[in-house]
């Protein structure tokens, strides 16, 4: 199998244990996905697979789309099947009805697929527990955002007068020269809605029967989010857990530095004791 990638959505955050160690983990719908079209060198200039994942009414599908997805329709409703014919009406119904893949995306290859339009790819096909993996993905929309919750800046000074420049962005340029703000100066805008990817992160769990799949990591994106997943390499639970036992050590706290001085006090308080103790001449 030539291809290393699934489509899927985020299903919801939680948490998982794995040999008793505390891991956040993503729930997530992966596939199945089915096989839309195939672009070839020969034709497109290049190797790529179409793939398609959800399921949608063609209500509000164009034409085109239609004729490009028409491999994939659902058989015609049994309650319009008998010996008489069905009206018109009653026929564009049972089309708009039937199902399209509600996702498409296009995964490139190095070489010819194995795969023929119509071809259905489970997770189960591509990934196995402990890969290492890649989740693409468009993270929250936050709207309009100034530069503190934006770009992390501290604001202006809290007194002397600075009533109302706690949060605002200071200077953005200068004068006559160069008469113009630089591009890419940090200012207040859109936040979120954009492409986001998480890479080496881990298959901690694959349910076969329900498509699901266990991320070792918080996603990008709302629930219900499109995924891209992307294998990087064959791995374990046991380089998980080496990772996990890595961030524990380095996050442990220090022994409290007041050891050596209680250790002092307790020496000063013998010798004050034993000069106590010693005889008058």
């Amino acid at each position: 199998m030539n291809i290393n990638t699934i489509l899927g959505s985020k299903s919801g955050i939680s948490q998982t244990f794995v040999n008793g160690l505390r891991i956040p983990s993503t729930k997530v719908v992966a596939g199945p996905c089915v096989v839309t079209g195939i672009k070839s060198m020969d034709k497109d200039g290049y190797w790529a697979i179409q793939l398609g994942f959800g399921s949608r009414t063609g209500k509000n599908l164009s034409k085109a789309l239609k004729g490009h997805l028409k491999h994939f329709l659902a058989k015609p409703d049994p309650a319009l099947s008998g010996t008489a014919r069905p009206s018109s009406a009653r026929q564009d119904k049972s089309t708009q009805l039937q199902n399209y893949p509600k996702h498409i995306r296009e995964i490139r290859v190095d070489s010819a697929p194995e795969f023929k339009v119509g071809d259905v790819i489970t997770l189960s096909d591509i990934f196995s527990v402990g890969d290492l993996i890649s989740v693409t993905g468009i993270s929250k929309g936050k709207g309009h955002a100034g530069v503190v919750k934006r770009h992390h800046f501290r604001g202006g000074p809290k007194t002397h007068g600075q009533s109302d420049r706690h949060r605002a962005p200071g200077s953005i340029g200068q004068t006559t020269t160069p008469g113009r703000v630089y591009k890419g100066k940090r200012m207040a805008g859109r936040m979120g809605g954009e492409t986001v990817t998480i890479k080496n992160v881990h298959v901690i769990g694959i349910d076969k029967e329900k498509n699901e799949m266990l991320i070792s990591s918080p996603i990008p994106g709302a629930p219900n989010a499109i995924l891209t997943i992307i294998k990087l390499a064959a791995g374990s639970l046991a380089d998980l857990e080496h990772e996990v036992e890595a961030v524990v050590i380095e996050e442990a706290p220090a022994e409290p530095a007041s050891a050596p001085a209680d250790a002092k006090a307790m020496a000063g308080k013998e010798a004050t004791a034993g000069k106590e103790e010693a005889p008058k001449e």
